[in-house]
């Protein structure tokens, strides 16, 4: 897990990916050029990483994957299937930006 900022922000995004992924580096890429503009909490979770067998079971094949949560008192401190709005394999920075937008409407 790779927090980079700690910010107090009503979003958290988790970027499920793997070594040696070209579409996961490009994702991360739209990720992190939208957080030059928008204040976001931004995690990467390995799914080879032998801690995250769980994530693996879920996105061996699906890899890159991008939870978008809202962020709520400081909570959820982990991605969740069930609350997370998720973008799979290919997506632009004004997808995740809605979609980070979703996210802080739901608290606000």
């Amino acid at each position: 897990m790779f927090p980079t900022r700690a910010l107090l922000t009503s979003a958290r995004l988790t970027l499920f990916t793997r070594a040696g992924c070209g579409l996961c580096d490009t994702a991360k890429n739209t990720v992190l050029q939208l957080q030059k503009r928008r204040s976001f909490e931004y995690v990467e979770q390995d799914i080879m990483d032998s801690g995250n067998k769980q994530w693996k079971d879920v996105y061996e094949f699906d890899v890159p994957v991008l939870h978008v949560q809202s962020v709520n008192d400081g909570l959820p401190k982990a991605a969740d299937l069930s609350d997370a709005r998720k973008l799979f394999h290919r997506w632009t920075e004004q997808e995740v930006e809605r979609s980070v937008e979703e996210a802080e409407k739901q608290y606000s």
